[in-house]
């Protein structure tokens, strides 16, 4: 994968990637220390075996750390907790994160991948919001607010009320992934994906992500364009636009390394 990719796989084959404690735990933690890898640009996340993830373990949940001296509402609450904090970590993280669905997505597993920055799909991948199939509701992990937001609330209604699978092939219609390709080459696609996204700036790939995330919650089109303006005149001080450029000029491929650009400071 080189030095700029990390490739993050839930890695429970046996139960289909299932989220239990001690997994959810987990994969907080790594993601929080490749969220810390500064040579990381991007991040491919994907499911060891033919599934993404199956959702919540309904047969083993584990236990929660740190639980000494706890009610049973703290403690329910805290669990609670250690699963929906992984679609903000998802989002926090710097680098962009590229969700590989190499199969079956249920519930939690939706969300997961509802986190993440893009989402590609192979063809056997399948959608589905358990909860309200579990007695429980389905807008759990943020879905409530980033599905919407993804794919309309037309759309999004019907996922997460009639609790029906969705394929990959409708996926792709609803927008609820930007690509689909054959079984067993989704990984690869994400990471040919993650390469290229990777020879870019890694200033503007932070900056872009930053930006696509906090655009979700601006109200105003002028509020937004303050904002990109803001960002835009940040990467317009490095030394990036000359490089692509001189790249061009040259008919080579540019080389961004974020440094200052000095010519704007310069004495004639």
């Amino acid at each position: 994968m080189g030095e700029t990719v990390r490739v993050v796989r839930l890695n429970r084959p046996e139960r289909l990637n299932a989220l239990s404690i001690e997994l959810a735990v987990e994969l907080d933690d790594v993601l929080a220390r490749v969220g810390q890898d500064n040579l990381a640009r991007v991040v491919v996340l994907t499911g060891a075996g033919d599934a993404f993830c199956s959702g919540l373990d309904l047969k083993d949940y584990g236990i929660i750390p740190n639980i000494d001296h706890l009610s049973v509402h703290r403690i329910a609450t805290r669990s609670m907790r250690i699963y929906s904090q992984l679609t903000k970590r998802l989002r926090s993280i710097p680098q962009p994160v590229v969700a590989a669905v190499n199969g079956v997505a249920f519930g939690g597993g939706m969300c997961l991948s509802l986190g993440c920055d893009l989402r590609i799909a192979s063809e056997r991948a399948v959608f589905n919001a358990t909860g309200i199939v579990n007695g429980l509701s389905s807008a759990e992990m943020g879905a409530g607010w980033l599905l919407p937001r993804l794919i309309g609330s037309a759309n999004s209604n019907d996922l997460l009320l009639t609790g029906r699978r969705v394929d990959a092939d409708e996926a792709l219609r609803m927008g609820l992934v930007s690509r689909v390709v054959p079984h067993g080459q989704v990984l690869d696609e994400a990471l040919e994906m993650a390469a290229s996204m990777s020879r870019y700036s890694h200033h503007g790939l932070e900056a872009t992500k930053s930006t696509l995330w906090t655009e979700l919650e601006i109200s105003s089109l002028d509020a937004a364009i303050e904002f990109e303006d803001r960002n835009q005149l940040m990467a317009g001080f490095t030394d990036n636009l000359p490089e692509a450029i001189r790249a061009f000029d040259g008919d080579r491929e540019p080389v961004y390394l974020d440094e200052p650009r000095r010519d704007l400071f310069e004495q004639p």
